[in-house]
């Protein structure tokens, strides 16, 4: 029987293990895993106690317009209700965790912003839609800054995008254009975002844990701690049929045998890599060395163009990196102040954004489930900063140097609580705070061909899947993006007839366009 090596256990891979046993017809006993760390899926996954301060890496959030992700999900059985799938889980819980705030913005002086004008002015609109209809093509090494003034980055509009999917004015303008087009849908309701689906818990409790449940009750073997440090391919100039991996573990070298039957699916690249946490007295510790993901793709893509191109999105840290802490409590003063001061119950706000924080702050306070341990009497919620290397505004230092206690005074600085409440909250909150210097790599300034194919051109047994293949028309740091890339590369080796649905383009509806048009010169 055929064998199937996957290097990386993130989604992408455990989608992938998934769709060649259910589509595949695999037997899981032949399906392998190779991941470096401990655990798997990815990245760190959220952890702590109440004690010492729980640990979330940001909220996931779906939209009905990602079928992959719900076609996968759709077999496999939730954790909390195995009468029914993730899927069913995730849209019975969505009019629960719907969210319709009010005070999507905060300005300088602690006053909610009114959002119900994008803020543009007549250029802005020009060069919105320039860059909507201009080729992907000619986008090509492009930055946002490239294509809007000055202006456009004071906007509304950009507060409410930027913090919502973490781009930059220096990001690519070829992700962006993709974002605007595959996102349009959403601009009548852009500050609340009504139509979008919300986990109950965390990525690795909603997704990872039931897929890595469903694979173990049938023999797929996970290889933990195991790096895989090379591919050795067939003789032939720009071979792709990989006839060797070679793998280290425990100190161990070996070289594992690959047919042309078998398929190698290979995770090149990764967002949480890197990742450092901190803890409430303590900032996060300097980021610990390149992983295998990144390793890896360079050594595959050296002096090979159809590989990609990792140089564009590991070598500017300045330009990816984010910063995010997660505050867990016991005494819910602060998020009764915070209901208050939104005119929401907790849970029901949604994201807030301090547009005049150096930190580009922005905080989430979900209902009381964050991770699936969190006993009943914790509360947790959540916050990132789109500009960690800046000194804050209260305190004196960048967001990357900061504690957690230090971070917190500086969200109390923004909301202008009550002293007694703000008191309350720093003495009865552990924040534990996480540097990332890739979480936002993939929105790194690219041409059209850094990314390779998920099934490189003549491929035999070879893709790549993730967040750094490339999928056209589609956007990166979704799980969509993950899934889309994993059934690709498994129906495509396998020539399957059952294919990933095509991805949604709501810009072609008239009735999307129209919507956008009138949001856009709402004043």
């Amino acid at each position: 029987m055929a064998k199937a090596y996957l290097v990386g256990s993130g989604v992408a891979a455990l989608a992938a293990a998934t769709f060649l046993i259910r589509d595949g017809g695999f037997d899981g006993a032949d399906v392998h895993l190779f991941e470096e760390r401990r655990s798997i899926g990815g990245g760190p996954g959220a952890g702590g106690t109440a004690d010492a301060g729980h640990t979330l890496f940001g909220g996931r959030t779906f939209g009905a317009e990602n079928p992959c992700m719900y076609d996968l999900l759709s077999g496999i059985p939730s954790l909390g209700d195995p009468s029914m799938s993730v899927t069913q889980e995730i849209l019975a819980g969505h009019e629960d965790l719907a969210r319709d705030g009010i005070a999507r913005l905060v300005d300088g002086d602690g006053k909610i912003v009114d959002v119900s004008s994008m803020g543009f002015s007549e250029r802005d609109r020009l060069d919105l839609v320039r860059c909507l209809v201009t080729p992907e093509g000619h986008l090509d090494g492009k930055r946002i800054t490239d294509c809007f003034t000055e202006h456009f980055f004071t906007t509304n509009f950009w507060f409410l995008w930027c913090t919502t999917f973490a781009f930059q004015p220096w990001h690519s303008a070829i992700e962006f254009r993709r974002y605007l087009r595959r996102f349009m849908h959403l601009a009548p309701g852009f500050s609340t975002l009504p139509g979008i689906h919300h986990a109950r818990y965390d990525e690795y409790d909603s997704l990872v844990r039931p897929l890595t449940a469903w694979l173990r009750e049938r023999g797929v073997t996970v290889h933990t701690h195991c790096h895989v440090t090379d591919l050795g391919f067939a003789p032939g100039h720009r071979s792709t049929t990989v006839k060797r991996i070679h793998v280290t573990q425990d100190g161990r070298q070996e070289q594992i045998g690959v047919t042309p039957d078998d398929v190698v699916l290979v995770t090149n690249g990764s967002l949480t890599d890197s990742t450092s946490v901190g803890s409430h007295f303590a900032a996060p510790p300097p980021p610990p060395r390149m992983s295998d993901a990144w390793l890896l793709w360079h050594r595959l893509a050296r002096g090979r163009e159809d590989f990609g191109n990792p140089d564009a999105f590991d070598k500017h840290v300045k330009e990816s990196r984010g910063a995010s802490f997660t505050v867990t409590t016991k005494d819910p003063a602060f998020l009764d102040a915070l209901a208050e001061f939104s005119g929401r119950e907790t849970g029901r706000g949604g994201p807030m954004t301090f547009t005049q924080s150096d930190w580009l702050l922005t905080i989430a306070a979900g209902r009381r489930s964050g991770c699936r341990e969190q006993p009943e009497d914790v509360s947790v919620w959540w916050g990132h900063g789109l500009r960690p290397g800046r000194a804050g505004n209260h305190t004196p230092k960048p967001m990357t140097m900061c504690s957690g206690r230090e971070i917190l005074e500086e969200v109390l600085h923004h909301l202008r609580l009550d002293d007694a409440v703000a008191a309350r909250a720093l003495d009865t909150s552990t924040v534990v705070p996480c540097l990332m210097p890739y979480i936002t790599s993939q929105f790194l300034t690219r041409r059209r061909d850094d990314r390779p194919e998920v099934v490189p051109e003549g491929s035999v047994n070879l893709a790549f899947i993730g967040q750094f293949a490339e999928v056209p028309d589609d956007v990166v740091f979704t799980v969509e993006y993950s899934v889309r890339t994993a059934w690709t590369a498994v129906s495509r080796l396998l020539g399957l007839a059952r294919k990933p649905p095509a991805v949604h383009k709501g810009h072609h509806d008239p009735h999307v366009l129209a919507a956008a048009l009138e949001t856009m010169y709402r004043r």
